[in-house]
């Protein structure tokens, strides 16, 4: 479809009137998919879904193998909406693929092909089957051959007569592929008629074959003979992505052969793969990437054994790793789309435009799945869809590409009207109107062209620009926009002022405690500019009424003198005045000192002789007075070196300190002092961990400076002594293969220096290292709970003794394989279960736990997996309309139909509050639809959500319900009271046109 320049003009000219009534191309919500329809079902009818949002609505139309449905014809075909019901349904003739075409004035999508198929069963032939004659030992396969039939079937086998089936053992088997009945080693019992029995899967008809006779002949026995393989699985095999797979392998000998099943390259089995049937069938769930290769089916009996072979390959139907999103772009410009697939083998991409086959031409190319136009005009407007298939599927994303052409418009992006700046500064004026294509523009100074020189310069995004701005720039300014499609002008003023100077600044002061002083701070300003004087006191912004006792701003219009009255000592600082008008500011500080006798001491702090910044010391005499020039300082600690320095002081304070003496350090003595904070524990097994707080330096006493360690174990009268030499040394660690796992000692920690020894710390009991869990824990497993987490729980390791405290669990988790690259979280002892948080979405995570303690962790319990969910659906629940009475209100929305890669919708959440409550409550349903309960005496603010195994989806849009105040009313999100009227604009405006064109 092709739109022309006068309805390009026409659509803007409503979206602009329409406000939130905007026009917007088809949007599928939901599409058609695969069907089998049952022959002979009582249902006459099969509907095959199609549903499109768009304004205005879209209208739809069907093909089925590529040709157009005619609803015309309705004892076959009906319309409902854009469902498509096919009146009794016939294989001959509505066989096949359809599709849903979705259309409104903007474009044309199309839906996913979704096929028709028709299951059924035909009777067996009446033909009377031949008898089977084999010698007792010897193996025998009894054909099925089902009737003609369609969809799956599944097989069982009637010996003699109705209900006694042939039960399946290792020694008959019957094939859900074949539907025949082998019996590896046939025994008299087996004697008897057998009769196979086939039934549809889908429409549960069953259908029961002519019996075939099985005697034995009486020409003797069959001996023994090697394993002769009769049901075996293709060589190469496809298997999709997520699908379950069945192999099967049965093989005729005597003795009656076991089967086994291996990998070709030698890995193990994991856990999820099952063996069924005594081992007749190899079931492989959720098969992924890593399950690919050559399986080998192994039959073997004590006269030989026989291999039989295959390979599973991977594939994987395509799905969007990047979708196409909708394009509003101007007319000129150049276009790039792309979007982006995965799949196995790698998926190719075409792409539609209104539903048909997108036509390449010179300015239209299309590379790698991504789509580029050059030189957009207004018919390239219309409704793009990219394909991405493979031989195993295709799937589609949709947008609408807008090209819009457009006059230059101010009304969004106005320019400033008055631009206030100063001499010789530099000047940007913005001129950015909104235009498709970009507008060329110009610049006018009153009436006069504005040309480019050595200070004035037009900027790329149309912008101009003055530097060293004089008085002469000052005027108004006219940018004049122009494209195509039309002019438009923006204007804005330059005034240009003088610099702001401060003609008389603050200068440092030196006051007395109960003066008061002015700062002075005057200024020369341009007299167009209004100007503004603030102050600051050590940084912070002087507050004038709070400070009102002692601060006041004095002067003029030009001045903003500050006057400090009754002034305190804590009014000394530094002062700052700023001064500030809209084009600049300028600011000039001072110090104001205040003398007085000393204040009250303030931050007073315990220190120790190693501090940073200088003590009071004590003296003898205590008080020295002005005529005393010695004295000696005590109280000092031994081994310390120290400076001094002295201050004078008068009546009105002290003076400043003098410079240091020279560094003296007192003599060595005994350490007094022992190690505090004696404990230990942990460590690795057989070793005992004894720690203390170090000894400062300073309370030392001398050089030569150590550690006595002395333990025993409790109950043992002799203490073991060691000696650490290094006074830093926190910890001392004794080992030991005799040491008893978690067992108590007595422990204490004693000082020493060249001088001698000094005192032992208090005796305390600490625990030699615990033994390391020697146990996995059981019961593992793993269930993904979300998109994004799974949990993982286990039973407790056994407790004993010598394991001590069991620290917690250690959980190990990672994907494709790649144990190396494995994360890890931890949980405390009593915990039986973890939550991965943070995954990957429909990714198989593999997972094994150990308990750990302080001695070190333990073995790692058995590798269990679990999958995450698909993402939930990105599609918010749409078009939520509400009707309230005074007593409740009645919610619809629209289906939120998930992507292939998403998780299914399950449910809905209603969340609701008052607009006064922060507290959200919910409400869960499975409809479209929700009835709450509430008494409408305030606003109610609503949201809704579809709920999926993988999570919440996208809210929907925020609704507000407003408080009732007449019996009921009703509303949407979309604004449909608009309709009516728009709808009417759009058929006068098309009347002006003809009239016009007339």
């Amino acid at each position: 479809m092709m739109l022309s320049w006068k309805h390009l003009i026409l659509l803007s000219f409503i979206g602009c009137l329409g406000g939130e009534l905007l026009l917007q191309g088809p949007v599928f919500i939901r599409e058609p998919s695969n069907s089998i329809f049952p022959v002979g079902s009582e249902d006459k009818k099969i509907t095959l879904n199609c549903e499109a949002r768009g304004n205005p609505s879209p209208h739809y139309r069907w093909q089925l193998n590529g040709s157009d449905i005619n609803p015309s014809m309705e004892y076959r075909y009906k319309l409902n909406g854009g469902n498509l019901v096919v009146i009794n349904p016939n294989r001959n003739w509505d066989t096949g693929s359809y599709q849903c075409f979705a259309t409104n004035s903007l474009g044309t999508i199309v839906s996913r092909e979704a096929k028709l198929q028709f299951a059924y069963l035909e009777n067996f032939k009446t033909k009377m089957r031949s008898t089977v004659s084999v010698r007792e030992g010897q193996g025998v396969v009894l054909l099925c051959g089902p009737p003609p039939h369609s969809g799956e079937l599944s097989y069982a086998w009637i010996f003699n007569e109705y209900p006694s089936f042939v039960e399946e053992d290792s020694r008959r088997f019957v094939s859900q592929e074949t539907g025949h009945l082998y019996i590896a080693k046939v025994e008299p019992s087996d004697v008897g008629n057998y009769t196979c029995v086939v039934t549809s899967m889908v429409t549960n008809t069953r259908v029961l074959g002519s019996p075939t006779p099985l005697v034995l002949r009486s020409d003797g026995v069959m001996g023994e003979y090697e394993p002769k393989i009769e049901v075996q699985f293709p060589e190469t095999l496809p298997v999709a992505k997520g699908a379950t797979v069945k192999l099967e392998c049965f093989a005729l000998g005597n003795p009656v052969p076991q089967i086994n099943w291996r990998r070709s390259d030698g890995l193990p089995f994991s856990s999820k793969i099952k063996l069924r049937k005594f081992n007749g069938v190899l079931e492989i769930p959720n098969f992924q990437q890593e399950d690919t290769g050559s399986y080998e089916c192994v039959a073997e009996n004590s006269r030989g054994r026989n291999v039989a072979r295959g390979r599973l390959t991977y594939y994987a139907k395509p799905h969007w790793v990047q979708l196409i999103r909708d394009v509003e772009i101007a007319v000129e410009d150049n276009l790039f789309w792309e979007c982006r697939a995965s799949g196995k083998p790698k998926p190719s991409y075409r792409w539609l435009k209104n539903g048909e086959s997108l036509v390449l031409e010179e300015r239209i190319q299309i590379e790698n799945g991504a789509l580029t136009i050059s030189n957009l005009n207004v018919t390239d407007s219309g409704m793009f869809q990219c394909i991405a298939e493979n031989k195993h599927g295709l799937i589609y994303s949709s947008a609408e590409l807008k090209v819009i052409a457009s006059a230059p418009d101010f009304s969004k992006t106005p320019m400033k009207k008055l631009l206030q700046v100063q001499v010789g500064s530099m000047v940007s004026l913005d001129c950015k109107p909104r235009a498709s294509p970009k507008a060329l523009r110009s610049w006018k100074r009153g009436d006069v062209i504005v040309q480019e020189n050595e200070r004035i310069s037009f900027l790329k995004d149309g912008g101009l620009q003055i530097v060293n701005v004089t008085k002469a720039d000052v005027g108004t300014y006219t940018c004049i926009a122009e494209n195509q499609f039309g002019k438009a002008n923006g204007t804005t003023r330059l005034v240009v002022t003088e610099p702001t100077r401060i003609t008389l600044a603050p200068s440092n002061m030196d006051v007395s405690v109960g003066e008061s002083v002015i700062l002075p701070c005057q200024v020369q300003h341009d007299p167009l500019l209004d100007i503004m004087f603030t102050w600051y006191f050590n940084g912070t912004l002087t507050d004038f009424k709070k400070d009102g006792s002692h601060f006041e701003k004095v002067g003029g219009s030009s001045s903003g003198d500050l006057m400090i009255r009754n002034i305190q000592l804590k009014h000394s600082g530094k002062y700052v005045c700023m001064v500030q008008t809209g084009v600049d500011s300028v600011s000039s500080a001072a110090d104001l000192i205040v003398r007085g006798s000393p204040g009250p001491p303030e931050n007073v702090k315990a220190r120790t002789p190693f501090s940073v910044g200088w003590q009071t010391a004590t003296t003898v005499p205590e008080i020295i007075d002005g005529k005393t020039h010695t004295a000696t300082v005590v109280e000092l600690n031994p081994w310390v070196e120290y400076e001094f320095r002295v201050v004078a002081s008068n009546k009105i304070g002290g003076g400043e300190p003098s410079l240091p003496s020279e560094k003296v350090r007192t003599e060595e003595a005994v350490p007094e002092v022992p190690p505090s904070e004696v404990s230990g524990g942990g460590g690795s097994r057989s070793e005992l961990v004894i720690t203390w707080d170090p000894v400062p330096e300073e309370l030392q006493n001398g050089e030569g400076f150590g550690y006595v360690v002395a333990f025993r174990p409790l109950g043992v009268t002799n203490w073991i002594q060691t000696v650490v030499t290094s006074p830093d040394t926190p910890r001392y660690v004794f080992r030991n293969e005799s040491i008893v796992p978690f067992s108590l000692y007595e422990v204490k920690v004693g000082v020493y220096n060249n001088k001698g020894e000094g005192p032992f710390s208090p005796v305390t009991t600490v625990f030699s290292a615990e033994e390391e869990p020697t146990i996995a824990p059981s019961q593992v497993s793993a269930n993904s709970l979300s998109s994004s987490e799974i949990e993982v729980s286990w039973n407790t390791i056994p407790w004993k003794l010598s394991n001590g405290h069991l620290l917690g669990y250690e959980v190990r988790y990672w994907n494709n394989g790649e144990e190396e690259s494995s994360s890890k979280v931890k949980v405390a002892g009593n915990e039986t279960s973890a939550r991965l948080r943070g995954l990957k979405s429909n990714v198989a995570y593999y997972t094994a736990v150990r308990a750990y303690n302080s001695a070190g962790a333990g073995p790692f319990s058995t590798t269990v997996n679990a999958t995450t969910k698909k993402t939930p659906p990105s599609q918010p629940p749409g078009n939520v309309v509400w009707n309230a009475t005074d007593t409740k209100v009645l919610l619809n929305w629209e289906q939120v139909k998930a992507m292939e890669n998403e998780s299914e919708v399950t449910g809905y959440k209603v969340f609701y509050r008052t607009s006064s409550q922060n507290s959200v409550q919910v409400l869960n349903t499975n409809k479209t639809s929700a009835e709450l309960l509430l008494p409408i005496k305030e606003d109610y603010i609503i949201e809704v959500k579809a709920t999926t195994d993988g999570g919440d989806g996208t809210s929907s849009e925020q609704i507000r319900i407003p408080r009732i105040t007449n019996m009921d009313a009703r509303g949407s999100t979309s604004a449909i009271s608009h309709v009516h009227a728009v709808s009417t604009l759009v058929g006068r405006l098309d009347q002006y046109y003809s009239e016009m064109l007339i």
